[in-house]
């Protein structure tokens, strides 16, 4: 046997090796990921019959067809414009916590990114009933208002109160994309801006901006795709007054059992996430 011949064995053994240990893995993949895919895929074909079940026998592109009429387009533009409003807040906020925490020492920025993951570690369902107290009437919130004499308070169940709930469950998913490309910019490049007499905005527009817009590009997506299809915390701090893409979805399942229609504004919402992960990708998400 030549040595060329040894050497193909032997990458066709590693190959196998790597395939076996693969193995649970693509299993898991295919049974709790690609499975439930295909099976929303199909029922987003099926069809609704007069009684309320779902025909699988009959399959028509009803389900999509329904997705553009107003009732349905009110309810992704309003999901559309909630979604904007809390990515845009988690960026201007995450933006110069990411840049402090860069710039700190490592014990420092450790313990503040130690910090920024707390609250991964509670139960999300906790968190939002969390806020219901904090936001309530007679809660810490606005009992605090009421000593400093503008009156009592009460953000439950409003606009407001659900933007604050998605900005704090979905922050740390702006924050580490952020610090990530912050912590990786060569502060050689910020000194020369400075040297060629660049002022501090001209030095973050040209220099410190293009080097972080990966980072920019993948905490926005991170925050605004599930932000327009989040479901808990419009329920739990917005009292369900205004449907959602998460609530509408919810709404044809378990309510108008129109699983078709569930299933096709489901497959619609990953096809987006899908979308945006592919343009994250393109406009430079491999070397964050």
């Amino acid at each position: 046997m030549s040595v060329g011949e040894a050497e193909l064995q032997r990458d066709r053994a590693e190959r196998r090796r790597g395939l076996f240990l693969a193995l649970p893995s693509f299993v898991y993949m295919i049974l709790f990921f690609a499975l439930p895919l295909v099976i929303v895929l199909v029922y987003s074909f099926a069809t609704r019959t007069s009684s309320g079940s779902t025909s699988l026998s009959n399959w028509n592109l009803d389900a999509y067809r329904k997705l553009g009429e107003p009732i349905v387009r009110n309810v992704v533009v309003r999901s559309i414009v909630l979604a904007v409003i809390t990515t845009a807040i988690c960026l201007v906020v995450a933006y110069p916590f990411a840049w402090f925490c860069a710039h700190q020492r490592p014990n420092v920025r450790n313990l503040l990114l130690v910090a920024v993951m707390i609250p991964f570690w509670t139960n999300f369902l906790v968190r939002n009933y969390a806020w219901r107290i904090l936001l309530s009437t007679g809660g810490p919130l606005s009992s605090l208002t009421e000593r400093i004499g503008i009156g009592e308070t009460n953000l439950l169940f409003t606009k407001t109160a659900v933007v604050i709930g998605l900005v704090y469950a979905f922050l740390p998913f702006m924050i580490l994309p952020l610090y990530a490309s912050i912590d990786r910019i060569d502060g050689r490049l910020i000194e020369a801006g400075r040297d060629l007499y660049g002022s501090g905005s001209q030095t973050f527009r040209r220099i410190v901006l293009p080097l972080t817009m990966p980072g920019v590009i993948a905490g926005s997506i991170l925050v605004f795709v599930p932000s327009m299809g989040a479901y808990v915390t419009p329920e739990l701090l917005g009292g369900g007054k205004e449907t959602l893409l998460g609530s509408y979805i919810v709404t044809q399942f378990l309510t108008a059992r129109n699983w078709p229609v569930g299933a096709s504004m489901s497959f619609v919402l990953m096809a987006v996430m899908l979308v945006s992960t592919i343009i994250y990708f393109r406009a430079g998400g491999k070397n964050l």
